[in-house]
Parts: C-alpha cells; sequence; structure tokens
C-alpha cells in the first residue's frame, strides 16, 4: 500500500508520524547507551574487584597452596571476563549507539527536506486557487455591473423625458461593462482551467512522490531498528565463545584444589626439624635418707648406680640432669616460642626453616653472582672493542665500572662460600639427628617383650626407666668415655635402615632420575626414612629395591610404637 494514493490527504498526519519514528529511534539510542555504560561500569567494577584482592605481595612471599593458586586463577579468569565485558560495551557503541546517531541526524534531514517540497507544493496550489478565486470574484463584479448597465439603459430608453444623448451614454456605458464582463469570463475560465490542471498534478503527481518518499525514509528507518536490534544482540553473541572458556577455566581451577598437597604444603613450610622432647626422668631425692631393711622399702635405684654415685663415676642420676636440660631447651615447640632477633644466618629460626631459608638465599645470591658475570663479560667485551676501535669509545671510560663489578662478584661469591657453610652445617646437624632419631626408635619403641641395653628381653617395666642407656664398662679403661646421648657411633651404616612404616602408592611413578624408585599405583612399599621437609620419602620394596618417592604421591603409615624389621 502507497501512502501517496491512500493518505493523499493526510499530510499532517504523516508528519507527526514520521516526527514519532524519529523520536522513537532516539529513545531506542538512549536505551543502548544506558545498557552500554552499565556494561562499561559492571567491567570497571569487576576489575576494582579483582584489583583488590590480587595479591600485593611479591611472588616469593605468596602462599604456594593449592586453593590460593586456584583462587588467585579465578581471578585471572574474572578480569579477562571483565575484559569481554567491555568488549560488549565497545561493540554496543560503535555498531548500535553511533550507528544509531548517525542514522537519527541522516532522518532529520532527509524528514526536513521532503515536507518542505510537500509544503512549497500546497502552497503553490493554494496560490493557482487564490488566483482562480480573484478572477472569479472580479467576473462575478463585472456581471454585476454589466446588468446595473443594463438596467440603466433600459430605464433611460423606455424613458420619453430622456433626451438622445444620455440614452446613447448609457448605450455606450451597458457596452462597455459587457464586454468587461465578458474578459472577466475568459479570465475566470482560464484560471479555473488552470487550477483543476495544478490540483490534479499536485494529488496525482506531487504529493504521491513526496509521501512515497516519506515512506522509503520511514521504512529505512524500521529496518535499521531491525538491524541495530541484532546487532545489539550479536554483540554478546561473540563474546559467548570466550566468556565460555572464562567459566571453564574457573571451573578448572576449582577442580585444581588439592587437600593432601595443601597439607604436605603446611608441613613443608613450618616444619622445624626438631625432635619430640623425651619423657622427664625421674629424679629420686630420697636417696639420701637412712633406711633400715625393715621398712619394707625397696629403693628403685640399682645398685651398681649407688656405687657408682659413691665413687665419683658417670650415674644416672648425672644423665638425667642432662637429659632434662635438654628436654627443657625444646619445651618451646609445644609452648610458647620465645622472639628472637633476626639474624644473618637464621639461626633464630628452626633447622628446617632456616635450611630453607639459607637455600633461598644461596639462589638468589646465585642469580646476583650470574647477573653480575654477564654485565662484567659485556663490559669486557665492550672495552675490547672500543681498543680495537677508539673511535667508537675511550676503553679507560669502562674501569670504574668494570671495577664496581668485580668488587661485587668478590662480595657475592664471600656471600655464596658463607651461605653454604651454614647451610652444611645445618644439613649434617639434621643428618646426624635422623640418625639419633632411628638409634631411639630402635632402643625405646621396643614391643612388650623389651629389649634391655645387653641384648636380652626382660619383662620388668621399671627397668627399662633405671637402666642406663648403653655406654662402656667401667672394667675396661681402655675404652672411650663417650656421650651417653649419642648414637651416631653405635649406628651401622652398611646396616639396611629398619623399617618405621608402610605407605600405598595413589599414583604411578616412573623414577627416572638416580636415586628414585620406581612404583606402580596401588603397590604397598615400606618407609625406611621420612620425609625431612624436601617432600620425598626413603621406601623400600618387596625385593630389597630402595629410593626416594614422592610424599604426595603415597598413603604413609609409620608404626612408630612397632620394633623396626
Amino acid at each position: 500500500m502507497s501512502w501517496g494514493t491512500e493518505l493523499w490527504d493526510q499530510f499532517d498526519n504523516l508528519e507527526k508520524h514520521t516526527q514519532w519514528g524519529i523520536d522513537f529511534l532516539e529513545r531506542y539510542s538512549k536505551f543502548v547507551k544506558e545498557r552500554l555504560d552499565i556494561e562499561q561500569n559492571y567491567a570497571k567494577q569487576l576489575r576494582n574487584l579483582v584489583k583488590k584482592y590480587c595479591p600485593k605481595r611479591s611472588k616469593d612471599e605468596e602462599p604456594r597452596f593449592t586453593s590460593c593458586l586456584s583462587f588467585y586463577s579465578l581471578l585471572s579468569e574474572l578480569n579477562d571476563y571483565a575484559g569481554q565485558r567491555e568488549v560488549v560495551a565497545e561493540e554496543m557503541g560503535n555498531r548500535v549507539y553511533g550507528e544509531l546517531m548517525r542514522y537519527s541526524q541522516d532522518l532529520k534531514g532527509e524528514r526536513k527536506h521532503h515536507l518542505q517540497e510537500g509544503r512549497k507544493a500546497q502552497q503553490y496550489l493554494d496560490q493557482c486557487w487564490k488566483q482562480m478565486e480573484n478572477s472569479k470574484r472580479k467576473f462575478e463584479r463585472e456581471c454585476r455591473e454589466a446588468e446595473k448597465a443594463q438596467l440603466t439603459y433600459d430605464r433611460l430608453d423606455n424613458d420619453i423625458n430622456a433626451t438622445k444623448s444620455e440614452v446613447e451614454k448609457a448605450k455606450a456605458q451597458l457596452y462597455l461593462r459587457t464586454h468587461t464582463a465578458d474578459e472577466s469570463k475568459n479570465e475566470y475560465a482560464a484560471q479555473l482551467q488552470s487550477f483543476n490542471s495544478e490540483q490534479w498534478k499536485h494529488f496525482n503527481n506531487a504529493i504521491p512522490h513526496i509521501f512515497k518518499n516519506l515512506q522509503d525514509m520511514d521504512e529505512r528507518r524500521t529496518v535499521k531498528l531491525g538491524e541495530t536490534y541484532r546487532s545489539f544482540a550479536e554483540a554478546e553473541r561473540r563474546v559467548i565463545p570466550i566468556v565460555s572458556k572464562c567459566l571453564d577455566g574457573m571451573v578448572s581451577a576449582a577442580k585444581a584444589v588439592d587437600e593432601r598437597r595443601d597439607s604436605a604444603i603446611v608441613v613443608e613450610s613450618f616444619k622445624s626439624g626438631f625432635e619430640p622432647p623425651g619423657d622427664f626422668p625421674f629424679e629420686d631425692f630420697s636417696q639420701n635418707l637412712s633406711r633400715t631393711g625393715s621398712d619394707g622399702t625397696i629403693s628403685n635405684t640399682p645398685k651398681g648406680d649407688k656405687e657408682r654415685e659413691r665413687d665419683g663415676g658417670p650415674g644416672l642420676r648425672t644423665d638425667n640432669k642432662h637429659a632434662m636440660s635438654r628436654t627443657k631447651n625444646k619445651l618451646w615447640l609445644f609452648g610458647k616460642k620465645p622472639k628472637a632477633p633476626s639474624l644473618e644466618d637464621f639461626s633464630h629460626l628452626p633447622p628446617e626453616q632456616r635450611r630453607k631459608k639459607l637455600q633461598q638465599k644461596l639462589d638468589e645470591l646465585n642469580r646476583e653472582l650470574q647477573k653480575e658475570t654477564d654485565q662484567r663479560d659485556a663490559l669486557n667485551k665492550m672495552k675490547d672493542v672500543y681498543e680495537k676501535n677508539p673511535q667508537m669509545g675511550d676503553p679507560s671510560s669502562l674501569q670504574p665500572k668494570l671495577s664496581e663489578t668485580n668488587c661485587n662478584i668478590q662480595r657475592l661469591r664471600s656471600e655464596i662460600h658463607k651461605n653454604e657453610s651454614w647451610l652444611s652445617e645445618v644439613e649434617g646437624k639434621q643428618s646426624s639427628r635422623g640418625d639419633r632419631r632411628l638409634s631411639t626408635d630402635n632402643h625405646h619403641h621396643t614391643p612388650h617383650g623389651r629389649e634391655s641395653p645387653e641384648g636380652s628381653y626382660t619383662d620388668d617395666t621399671n627397668q627399662e626407666h633405671h637402666t642406663p642407656l648403653r655406654r662402656p664398662n667401667p672394667s675396661q679403661p681402655g675404652l672411650p668415655n663417650h656421650d651417653p646421648h649419642e648414637f651416631d657411633d653405635e649406628f651401622d651404616d652398611d646396616d639396611p635402615l629398619p623399617v618405621i612404616g608402610h605407605c600405598k602408592a595413589l599414583y604411578s611413578f616412573d623414577g627416572k632420575d638416580e636415586g628414585t624408585l620406581v612404583m606402580a599405583e596401588n603397590e604397598v612399599l615400606y618407609i625406611i626414612e621420612e620425609d625431612k621437609g624436601d617432600g620425598w620419602t626413603r621406601a623400600r620394596k618387596q625385593n630389597g629395591e630402595e629410593g626416594y618417592i614422592p610424599t604426595s604421591y603415597v598413603e604413609i603409615t609409620i608404626e612408630r610404637h612397632g620394633k623396626g624389621s
């Protein structure tokens, strides 16, 4: 249906309708603008949220727990998601809002042009009508004047008293008025014919053409709205694959949380390396009291110990005090740790933590040394180039920097040597402590048929507490008098390590590195040495093969009260 033929007389309504269409287009543009503002603010708030909860410390100080790493991965994916919201806002701004604003301006200009043409055509038709109307009124007026002249002539012609000159004059006036009326008639007829022609052209050519242009403009506006609706949806659709990847990344981060790994990191981070405090020995303060045989009281002190005390030899009491003093020095492990100043060699830290700190410092010093060495080599090469080509630079200008670099290298090497000596000291102490712990397990964790220090079994539980640890026989003066709390000399390195527990493999391990052990999933192995904080446990297979396995790959059961085999 065409507006030109169906709505030929609705110029005013079409003017209102086209104005409403442009207003609706601008209203939709405003909606898109507010929507992209929401997207931009949402993306900005998401980025601020990610920035707020992202770690502000260096990577070395960041916790290594899988739950923390997964959370940081989730934040990273959320930041990427915020970027996609910004992409949506940008697409809406360029392809929808910007396009609508440009098109709205074009529509306003085109509508104004068409309406001006319609008004001009209407004004021309009105002008033609006025000309026709004026000629009509003139014709009507001349006809009335001619009628009056006719009446005057007839009256004078019938009047016998009228003179001939008056009759002739009236006759001439009648002729003049009649001629003028005929001319006005002809003019009116011409104007009428012209107006009818212009009116036909107006309503059959000009107005239909103008209204058709307005119809085309309005239909293009409708099409443009449909296209922008589609672009509005496509802006969202384009980011769906990347948003899905972001969500998949969040799910993967959630699956990466490993409670066993986090527990192992806690052990690795806070393990001190100290041994648990031993039992408090019984101190008998009643030994100096005189007792008679009739008291019926039996002294718990062995006779041999009493004689040695009288002779001034080393007895149980001296050993108990020594052990007690050693135990008291470690009570802070289960209480409040005393504050100690931070020292360069980290001696204020527990052994295991001290070893880790020293190792980290060594790695950092080695990196700095490598950097300074590379810089020195580069300076030397540059100096050689300057010496061969003096026009490129003065070789002596590099000497201060070379001297400074050499001083830094010497300082770093001294620091590395010093820290390596401290690290060797710590590792040596941990090794001797591990040997003592194994020896202590062999001597104290025995079944109910307890093995005495002399190698025989006894069922008397009291003798276990009052029998001193193995020490040289006083009747053999040739043997050195060792510290009763040192077991390193008693441990035979040639003997196989005792079994202190067993484990079940949760995952398979290929054991490609030297010193490692190959294991299959669900395989059961013997534990012969616990993890010392480095993430490796020493194990033995059924066939006697020994090696190290990852602690996090197995489920370990330590048989602390069983006799080693």
